[in-house]
């Protein structure tokens, strides 16, 4: 019988002092604790070569986040802010806006064009915006996860070095440590990366008050036949496939059955937690160190194991690891049994 978890199972006790405000420089100079059996390995990000072979895929995100964070004004003067979630069918941009008696019919004012609110549901609002999304972004500034408090001084440190299309709103954070040089070294060696896209929305943080009855914002994603051909190659001729975050795990979740990938684009709600059974041929993960109580360590204690998981956690804070977006990262094997 599966055993029935609490939101308690999943709080740890995380000095403030160990969450990053910036990543380490060069990227791949952060800390890795590997975990494989039932042994922890302290490495370097860099040592992440030392564990991929010849043939394997080494999956990416390649989702590019926005200066989704718009600061206008009611029509009466006072202040509101939108943040943009996802572009919807039509054209519009479902959005959360905040702001006192923001209704069906407000509108909200910008420098150079304004929003309209069309439709109002749950808290969140549906827009129209005067201008082409292109000139409104570039009135945006990029939205950062609140327990960064130092300013980002350049927008490029929340993004990797393989972003390309445009549409998250926060980071596909694992993807953070690699540098346009280790990505080389790893090519050199025989490996290839496999681009795939989860636009990062609302969904991933949307906070969890209920395991059982919790339900995921939808995020849109897209794996094309080339991607899928890549990964299900690799796997027939017997080697490994490395997923970068927990966007690339969830992606590759929603469109494989059977161990197989097939190319697939739409939007993913799914919530994978112990008890899940992995469909995808994934056989570790590159994860960042996720905040207590998320459906993100939810997640990966599916993929490794919670006891596992929580003993690792346990290990990074005694040994002073950094946690979170800016923070060090571990390479999780899948638990087997």
């Amino acid at each position: 019988m599966e055993r029935e978890f609490t939101l308690e199972d999943f709080d740890y006790g995380l000095p403030k002092e160990l969450i990053a405000q910036e990543h380490a420089i060069p990227r791949d100079q952060s800390r890795l604790l590997v975990v494989k059996g039932d042994s922890f390995e302290h490495k370097h990000f860099y040592d992440i070569i030392d564990y991929i072979s010849p043939g394997d895929v080494v999956v990416i995100n390649n989702t590019q986040v926005i200066p989704a964070r718009l600061a206008g004004r009611k029509e009466t003067g006072g202040r509101a802010e939108v943040l943009l979630v996802r572009k919807l069918a039509g054209g519009n941009w479902e959005c959360l806006v905040s702001g006192r008696n923001i209704k069906v019919g407000s509108k909200i004012i910008f420098d150079k064009f304004t929003a309209e609110v069309e439709e109002k549901n749950k808290g969140k609002c549906s827009l129209k915006f005067s201008a082409p999304i292109e000139e409104v972004l570039n009135s945006g500034i990029m939205p950062l996860p609140h327990y960064i408090k130092k300013k980002l001084e350049d927008p490029e440190m929340y993004q990797t070095v393989y972003s390309k299309k445009k549409g998250a709103i926060a980071a596909p954070t694992a993807g953070l440590h690699f540098t346009p040089e280790l990505m080389q070294k790893i090519r050199d060696k025989g490996a290839k990366f496999v681009e795939i896209t989860l636009h990062v929305s609302l969904g991933t943080f949307k906070p969890v008050h209920d395991i059982a009855n919790h339900r995921m914002d939808a995020e849109l994603y897209e794996v094309s036949a080339d991607a899928a051909d890549e990964i299900n190659n690799a796997v027939k001729d017997g080697h490994r496939v490395f997923a970068v975050g927990t966007t690339v795990v969830k992606t590759l979740e929603t469109v494989s059955k059977n161990g197989i990938v097939y190319p697939k684009s739409g939007p993913s709600d799914i919530f994978i937690k112990p008890g899940y059974k992995f469909k995808s041929p994934v056989s570790a993960m590159i994860t960042n160190f996720h905040t207590p109580n998320s459906t993100l360590i939810m997640m990966i204690a599916a993929f490794g194991g919670y006891e596992r998981i929580m003993a690792a956690y346990k290990d990074a804070i005694e040994e002073k690891y950094r946690f979170f977006s800016f923070g060090d990262s571990m390479l999780l094997y899948k638990r087997t049994d």
